[in-house]
């Protein structure tokens, strides 16, 4: 393994109230740091110095696709929220008011914009003796999901994140468990679970230590069900010396080599929108580190406008991932949740760029699965457009589900230009979804 180089850079995360303090965004128009302020005070906005001076072309900005990823533009929000939030900035600015007028506005906003999509809390949250363990999501039969209480934040965050409201500061929105023993417990009783992702947030925002509380009695007798063990995270991206040279990184991949060598399938689960994301040094080194310990990294992100709407993004991207031993792994479908209206593309328009990005690269860059929607039934990926009875349909399968026996299924769904999320799609054929029926 090796270890972590001399030059120990200090991350330095600003939040959208210290905008003011960033030296970049003075160059940038007033109106465009007007935007920021106002999409800030309802949908989360934090940047840290590695995005600023490593991954940002301010040249471009405010077209660069990184600048679009992660700081707040205009369109984010509905223009009727945008009006309403602005002015009673404008207002509070003026006659220097209490807050409590903008907080309520701003917590009805958020209400609207669907903060937990998918049915995430209804569905997916496991009841024991008749409670709901906050914290956890038990969706599919083999996997279960972790949201440690300590990782519920990022480094930077994404503009499209559909766990904004992880970041909010509201309580009843939030998904957090508050230690290990409750998820240990019910991964314990729940035989059936091969899977464990620790994810927020994003759980290498942790120290070692606290990693290590939740990863290591996981190599006990009792849990040899569990095989494989995941790790959801943007830190590649945004802050790779956590790998390398952040005072514990060593102490990390050791964790993970441990766990690698105790038998478990460790994956991480790098969340990679662009190619610019893996141009660094920086991000090839905690790659190689990763890799030297056994751990396999996979990656996925949404396709999402502004940012990689072009199949020679995505091609090129996985060209670089499989170069330096990345696995492509998913290109998701924008969720219907927070500022999906900007980032949002029509599924039609998904399938051929997936399909154009695919056709321009090998065999072994072509593992990426897509366009696949998380839905509230499962995790649906759109094959293609085909011609059945004389009609043009989108042909779908679940890759997982809540129900396993409707895994691998296909079925078919009227082809619709504007549909840009499941819940836009009709059956082809009149007749109800199968898992309907």
């Amino acid at each position: 393994m090796r270890t972590g180089t001399p030059h120990k850079p200090r991350m330095r995360a600003v939040p959208g109230s210290r905008l003011s303090k960033l030296p970049q965004l003075a160059r940038l128009d007033p109106e465009l740091r007007r935007d920021i302020e106002i999409v800030s005070a309802v949908l989360p906005f934090k940047v840290n110095n590695y995005v600023l001076d490593e991954l940002i072309n301010w040249g471009a900005v405010p077209d660069d696709p990184i600048y679009r990823l992660t700081f707040p533009h205009r369109g984010m929000l509905p223009d009727a929220i945008f009006d309403e939030i602005a002015g009673v900035i404008d207002k509070n600015c003026d006659r220097n008011a209490d807050k409590a007028e903008l907080r309520a506005v701003v917590a009805a906003a958020r209400l609207h914009l669907n903060p937990h999509p998918g049915d995430q809390l209804e569905a997916n949250v496991p009841m024991v003796d008749g409670e709901p363990v906050n914290g956890l999501q038990h969706k599919y039969r083999e996997t279960v999901l972790v949201f440690p209480s300590q990782g519920q934040t990022c480094h930077s965050y994404c503009g499209y994140c559909f766990r904004w409201a992880q970041f909010i500061g509201v309580a009843e929105l939030k998904q957090a468990v508050p230690g290990p023993e409750i998820a240990l417990r019910y991964l314990a009783a729940h035989g059936e679970v091969s899977d464990v992702l620790f994810t927020g947030g994003d759980p290498m925002i942790m120290s070692t230590d606290r990693i290590r509380a939740y990863v290591e009695p996981l190599l006990e007798p009792r849990f040899d069900h569990v095989r494989n063990i995941r790790f959801g995270t943007k830190s590649l991206s945004y802050w790779p010396y956590r790998f390398t040279t952040d005072d514990d990184a060593d102490d990390l991949l050791k964790l993970l080599e441990t766990v690698v060598r105790a038998g478990k399938h460790v994956a991480v689960m790098a969340h990679l929108s662009h190619g610019r994301e893996l141009a660094t040094d920086a991000v090839r080194h905690a790659i190689r580190r990763i890799r030297d310990t056994g751990a396999v990294i996979r990656a996925q992100a949404p396709l999402v406008r502004h940012v990689n709407d072009d199949p020679a993004v995505w091609s090129d991207m996985w060209r670089r991932m499989t170069n330096l031993g990345v696995v492509p792994y998913y290109m998701f479908v924008e969720r219907d949740t927070g500022a999906s209206q900007y980032f949002e593309l029509p599924l039609q328009q998904a399938v051929g760029i997936y399909r154009d990005a695919v056709a321009a690269v090998s065999g072994l860059e072509r593992t990426a699965r897509g366009p696949v929607m998380s839905a509230s039934p499962g995790k649906v990926m759109i094959d293609g457009i085909a011609q059945l009875a004389g009609k043009d349909v989108f042909c779908c399968r679940f890759l997982q589900a809540r129900d396993p026996d409707w895994v691998g299924r296909p079925f078919f769904a009227k082809l619709d230009e504007h549909a840009a999320w499941f819940d836009d799609l009709k059956p082809a054929f009149d007749e109800p979804w199968f898992w309907q029926q």
